[in-house]
């Protein structure tokens, strides 16, 4: 099933997030190799695709897993939930309609 993993930064933590990010985008990378991502994203903190040094706000990643105690799992051993990025997780069921 897909569960939608949504993520709020913490405030003042775009130095972390950078350094984190190569990790984190491994492990999104190996969500998608198995053909379990459909889509991960960050939320950027302003109405800019490319927010600058006022950083980002969270993020979005939807990807499947066998429960949602695995999505749980997945989600609080990322690299930015362990480095502090993330201050709140929320992992929901999330049926796909469209496209």
């Amino acid at each position: 099933m897909w569960y939608a993993i949504i993520a709020e930064d913490t405030p003042n933590t775009l130095d972390k997030r950078l350094q984190a990010r190569p990790e984190h985008l491994n492990r999104l990378k190996s969500l998608q190799d198995e053909g379990r991502l459909l889509l991960a994203g960050p939320f950027p903190a302003i109405d800019s695709n490319d927010p600058g040094p006022n950083g980002y706000s969270g993020s979005l990643i939807v990807a499947e897993f066998n429960s949602l105690e695995e999505a749980k799992e997945w989600a609080n051993n990322d690299p930015f939930t362990v480095n502090g990025v993330y201050q709140q997780v929320t992992v929901k069921p999330f049926r796909k309609t469209l496209p």
